[in-house]
């Protein structure tokens, strides 16, 4: 269809109204679309992953990205040509021999001198794919890297933390998930990498979460969740909420946010009214900042499972350039999709 038929001319003919919820279909669909508009070269590094060939002949025949696949490339095209998919448009580079390899073990070594860093030890470091891809985005080779499917959100994330660093303004890393419920889309953060955030750091996860819903047509509305809403509780979880509220009005005096908020009170209008009546965000909030990784990884999870969500992330947020982590179950479209959001993620950082 994408191919063959003008979706553009066939919607003029069929003037039908464009509705108001976004279905998770709708949600992907709208992802697809806009990482076309301005194609980016994202890298995949575990090309010896059945997973990864699927989802990177769908991205390459969907023409969502231009990509290069690490790995041997005798071996990945050969795998591929097995599982009949069609990756003849990608890039294929062994970090083993690849001719950046001296480029980017100076560079590795120019970044962690302090550390005593040789370009010996860089060279052999840069071998590592994760390294490797991670050092691309660095240099503008590829524009954002999709990694994890077979390895720990550790492996993947920390030559980001080492290379490619916070932008400027954030000092913490952290992720979204993208929940598509039946009727729209809500942004959860944080629920994948920082365990127990301070004050300051729940504040740089709300800043980060809204900018990042934003980017994906998401209206920022943020709601600072505890187990109590508005003055009524007290106690040191209750005053971190309301510190880290605080310092996101000072820094951010643009963006709506109402904190410390139960859940029920964030999202349900009735409940709202009768809590926090004057507020601008309760009963209407979109992007939900959790106080702990432990609540936002449960809760996340607790809506996938038992509402139908379809959860799209962990998106990765607060670093310079786009680095997005897979679940090690990814399955093909979760990985296609994160192609699309890291490529989307990257025309941002273009403009």
């Amino acid at each position: 269809m994408e191919q063959h038929v003008d979706a553009s001319e066939l919607l003029e003919r069929l003037r039908l109204p464009r509705p108001s919820v976004t279905t998770p279909q709708m949600f992907e669909y709208q992802l697809i679309d806009r990482a076309r508009e301005q194609r980016r070269h994202i890298v995949l590094p575990e090309g010896g992953d059945d997973r990864v060939l699927r989802a990177a002949g769908r991205v390459l025949q969907r023409r969502i990205a231009d990509l290069t696949i690490l790995g041997d490339e005798a071996v990945v095209r050969q795998r591929a040509a097995e599982l009949g998919i069609d990756i003849s448009a990608a890039n294929i580079d062994d970090p083993r021999t690849s001719t950046h390899i001296d480029t980017f073990a100076e560079e590795y070594t120019r970044l962690r001198a302090h550390k005593g860093m040789t370009v010996e030890r860089a060279r052999e470091i840069m071998g590592d794919i994760s390294y490797f891809a991670t050092m691309m985005v660095h240099l503008g080779v590829a524009d954002g890297m999709v990694s994890g499917a077979a390895h720990t959100t550790a492996h993947t994330i920390r030559p980001s933390f080492e290379i490619i660093k916070t932008e400027p303004g954030v000092s913490t890393v952290s992720s979204i998930f993208l929940m598509c419920l039946s009727d729209r889309v809500l942004a959860y953060g944080d629920c994948a990498v920082v365990p127990d955030p301070t004050a300051d750091q729940l504040a740089d996860i709300a800043i980060s979460s809204a900018t990042t819903a934003a980017r994906f047509g998401i209206e920022p509305r943020i709601a600072m969740l505890s187990y109590s809403t508005g003055e009524s509780g007290s106690g040191a979880d209750v005053d971190k909420v309301r510190t880290a509220t605080a310092l996101v009005r000072e820094r951010r005096p643009d963006l709506p946010v109402e904190g410390p908020i139960q859940y029920d009170a964030a999202i349900e209008p009735s409940v709202a009214s009768t809590k926090l009546p004057e507020s601008a965000v309760a009963g209407k909030a979109t992007v939900f900042i959790f106080p702990d990784l432990n609540t936002g990884n449960n809760t996340y999870k607790a809506v996938q499972r038992s509402a139908g969500a379809v959860a799209v992330g962990p998106v990765l947020q607060g670093l310079n350039k786009p680095v997005n982590d897979l679940s090690r179950g990814a399955l093909i479209q979760d990985i296609v999709n994160t192609v699309a959001i890291t490529a989307i993620q990257a025309q941002g950082d273009a403009q």
